[in-house]
């Protein structure tokens, strides 16, 4: 029955249930690795898309201070998801393919919204406990999670062991750019919630 039922369907459909089935398992193994702890997994690692030599980021696109890069994997799994799933659902219920792709191109940019808000709240959240990041931060060891440019040309992301709990902050470096997964130690705390740091 589903050898017909996939036969049936076109080349387009089918790359179309493949893509919003991978972007599907990619996202829940996402949110689960994300809620217990394991957010730095690779399936999030930065794209490092620039568009306009710099890093692009959250704070940047909607003021949030958190360091969250625009352009990443997991960003273009959340508008996968949405633009798949909505395409899937209204097939049939649109007869115009050109206004079902708009639809399903809104949905997907919504989802990617909603998602990098959701993260923003939840960063808010975890900022606003009672760390002095000028007093506890210098000398903490972690890695990277969205690479840092050279020189402070833009702001990566780094993850730190800080009063026995593992926070993220946005991070820039004096040296040379800082890979995702790279092990650094915090010089100081130049911002509310930047931190300098180098390659450890």
């Amino acid at each position: 029955m589903f050898d017909v039922w996939w036969t049936a369907l076109s080349a387009g459909m089918k790359v179309i249930w493949i893509v919003t089935i991978a972007a599907t398992f990619i996202f829940i193994v996402q949110s689960i690795m994300t809620f217990v702890g394991g957010g730095s997994s690779d399936l999030d690692s930065d794209l490092d898309i620039n568009f306009d030599g710099t890093d692009a980021d959250v704070p940047d696109a909607i003021s949030g201070g958190t360091g969250m890069n625009l352009y990443t994997f997991r960003n273009l799994v959340n508008f996968c998801l949405g633009f798949g799933w909505t395409f899937i659902i209204l097939q049939g219920k649109i007869g115009s393919t050109t206004l079902l792709v708009i639809v399903s191109v809104l949905v997907g940019i919504a989802l990617v919204a909603i998602v990098m808000y959701m993260f923003k709240w939840l960063w808010g959240m975890q900022q606003s406990g009672n760390i002095n990041l000028a007093k506890s931060a210098p000398g903490c060891t972690g890695t990277v999670y969205l690479s840092i440019p050279a020189a402070r040309k833009g702001e990566g992301k780094v993850q730190i062991t800080i009063n026995n709990a593992v926070r993220e902050y946005a991070a820039v470096t004096d040296g040379e750019a800082i890979p995702t997964g790279a092990s650094i130690v915090v010089q100081e705390a130049i911002g509310p919630n930047l931190l300098l740091v180098k390659i450890n």
